[in-house]
């Protein structure tokens, strides 16, 4: 079933019936594209890290779902597609985003069959990253809105088109303060283990022209000590009914720095990644990792290979620590229940409108 391509990103490739993935684990030192040709593929994408980002993560699973039922041709069901949402699923179990994008595509599938469900699926897949992208340059305006004249920033792990359909959730508001000409520059955390922060977000400011300064994680209290930092601005993996926030491990850290500094401290996240089901962050299934990531770097040991490690993927900051979170929707500042229940119930009223 020959079918048109429409969507492409920075890090997502849609060719109508095959999906590419820009390798970020090869980042910046080579630009590598895998092939993607089916949900197993595309689950073991997310799960090693070749795509990363809760937005990105979402596209992917919903263009590997569509991958899947084009695969099963006129058996395609539903019910055939049940093992493969189980196997994306079970990819990356702490971004909200793959399991609404997983609700969504089941949503329209309903009773739909064969050729008629595989154009449903792909179709949807491409909505939700065009919507993404669109959702991102809202979220970047909004947010931009935030910050003073000539602030200095700083952010943490990669929260930029790598991550996204386009654009950025944290790095978004980051390209819309610099289009502005409000901003005068960026530190970018390390963000060990991965190092998504000098790896992608250093790679991806330098090639926008956005000054940017690389700084050892545990650099970031001298920094807001010395004035050198006027915001924090994250992204998000998952947010609760009470704004508890979910993000990359060392956000909360930040958050407790920003607060004892006095510093706005900005979550940027699509109204996706909003989890009204969960009351508060305890709820949270927090990622383990395998130690082998803190005990090497890009393969190299760096701890003796016997040392035990503590390796969660995320940590939760709380709501009282927020001093707004910015969706495509606009802001809520600090959140907390009522306040993130009023903002999705106006999501939801302008949806109807």
């Amino acid at each position: 079933m020959a079918i048109t391509p429409t969507v492409n990103s920075a890090a997502i490739r849609w060719h109508g019936d095959r999906l590419q993935l820009l390798d970020q684990r090869h980042l910046p030192t080579e630009t590598l594209w895998l092939d993607i040709l089916d949900s197993q593929q595309a689950a073991d994408a997310i799960r090693d890290m070749v795509v990363r980002g809760a937005p990105a993560i979402g596209i992917t699973a919903a263009y590997g779902l569509a991958l899947e039922a084009q695969r099963l041709g006129e058996s395609a069901t539903l019910a055939s597609l049940q093992n493969a949402i189980a196997c994306l699923a079970a990819s990356r179990p702490t971004a909200v985003n793959l399991f609404w994008a997983l609700e969504r595509l089941q949503r329209v599938a309903g009773d739909l069959q064969g050729n008629a469900l595989c154009q449903a699926l792909t179709d949807d897949a491409e909505s939700i990253h065009r919507e993404d992208l669109a959702a991102n340059q809202a979220m970047g305006e909004f947010g931009a809105d935030l910050l003073p004249d000539g602030a200095t920033v700083y952010t943490h792990c990669n929260t930029g088109a790598l991550a996204t359909g386009g654009h950025g959730t944290a790095l978004g508001i980051i390209r819309s303060a610099w289009a502005r000409q409000q901003l005068s520059g960026v530190y970018a955390g390390e963000t060990r283990p991965w190092l998504q922060g000098s790896r992608l977000t250093s790679w991806e400011l330098l090639n926008d022209g956005i000054p940017v300064t690389l700084v050892a994680d545990s650099c970031a209290g001298q920094l807001m000590q010395q004035g050198k930092v006027q915001a924090v601005i994250v992204g998000a993996d998952r947010i609760t009914a009470n704004g508890d926030t979910a993000n990359k491990i060392g956000t909360y850290n930040l958050a407790v720095l920003a607060q004892h500094h006095q510093i706005p401290f900005i979550v940027a996240a699509p109204v996706s990644t909003l989890d009204s089901a969960l009351p508060d962050g305890s709820h949270i299934v927090i990622e383990q990792r395998d130690g082998s990531e803190v005990r090497a770097i890009q393969g190299k040991p760096v701890a003796p290979d016997n040392c035990p490690v503590y390796n969660p993927a995320f940590d939760v900051t709380p709501a009282a620590l927020i001093t707004a979170i910015v969706t495509e929707q606009g802001v809520i500042h600090h959140p907390n229940t009522e306040k993130l229940k009023a903002h999705l119930s106006q999501v939801k009223d302008r949806r109807h409108d």
